[in-house]
């Protein structure tokens, strides 16, 4: 059973350079894939499989008793979540080289009839996460498990009414082990969140809504990793817990670093090796 508190920032450092490696030759190998919000949240999922959550990549079972659950809302980001099942020992690092080809499991939004380990639900219909883990997170309440469920949401997908009627319930229901998390970075496929859709004053409105909500920067372990333990330690005390995670689409490869242009668009060859160079890593364990 997986719950590495041991292990230093120093290393979830190493481990992130590494995933930011898996998630750029995945994409570049198949010319699709959405490398942007990948990179951005990469911190976070190491964050959470590495040192945070409770888990058990030997022995996976769709039911998680006992165990801390993840899911992932904004299944395009699945390259980030691949890698890192991979590396925390959810299915060999080497299978990772049939993302989004025939026949993989690692398909471009994850799905659970392909029998992925790691895998609890298909995603990437935008909007639906949230009520997934409200569900989850209720389960276990109910079943006297007082394990902890976490679920990513990208910022966009909150233009979804589905999330807002998930944050009602929740708060509603006192899920008070239920961590939800947003990637702020303020982008989305067809430009800036702000013109978009714009969201307001996300933290008045989760508040409003009946949430215990914090914010701090997602891509720093000095800042994420407290938000983390903040968000641990808020739970069960009545109110559902909000992270507004504060990210940069592309982070780690300055080239993608700017706009909303490599939300889904792959590397070239020549800006791949570029992106390598930017994230060399002592012992380099590519796929």
């Amino acid at each position: 059973m997986s719950e590495i508190a041991e292990i230093t920032t120093a290393d979830l450092k190493e481990i992130a350079a590494q995933v930011r490696r898996d998630i750029v030759r995945m994409v570049h190998a198949v010319n699709s894939g959405h490398p942007g919000g990948s990179l951005g949240c990469t911190d976070l999922l190491v964050a959470l499989y590495f040192k945070v959550m409770k888990h058990n990549p030997e022995q996976f079972s769709m039911d998680g008793v006992g165990e801390d659950l993840f899911f992932l809302s904004n299944g395009h980001i699945s390259a980030t979540l691949y890698s890192v099942l991979a590396r925390s020992g959810y299915f060999p690092v080497s299978e990772l080289a049939t993302f989004r080809k025939l026949n993989s499991r690692l398909q471009g939004h994850p799905t659970t009839h392909e029998g992925l380990p790691g895998i609890r639900v298909a995603s990437g219909s935008l909007g639906q996460g949230l009520s997934v883990a409200c569900g989850a997170a209720q389960a276990k309440k109910m079943n006297g498990d007082d394990r902890l469920v976490f679920v990513l949401m990208g910022d966009g997908e909150l233009q979804e009414g589905q999330n807002w009627e998930a944050l009602l319930y929740a708060a509603h229901h006192k899920i008070d082990n239920l961590i939800a998390v947003v990637d702020h970075n303020g982008q989305q496929i067809d430009g800036p969140t702000a013109q978009i859709g714009g969201l307001g004053d996300l933290r008045a409105k989760f508040e409003a809504f009946g949430w215990h909500v914090l914010q701090a920067d997602g891509n720093n372990y000095d800042t994420l990793l407290p938000a983390l333990e903040e968000a641990q330690a808020a739970s069960g005390q009545g109110k559902p817990v909000m992270f507004i995670m504060d990210t940069r689409m592309g982070f780690g490869v300055d080239f993608m670093m700017e706009g909303h242009k490599w939300h889904g668009v792959a590397p070239n060859d020549v800006q791949l090796a570029t992106a390598l160079q930017q994230l060399a890593v002592g012992t380099v364990a590519d796929y």
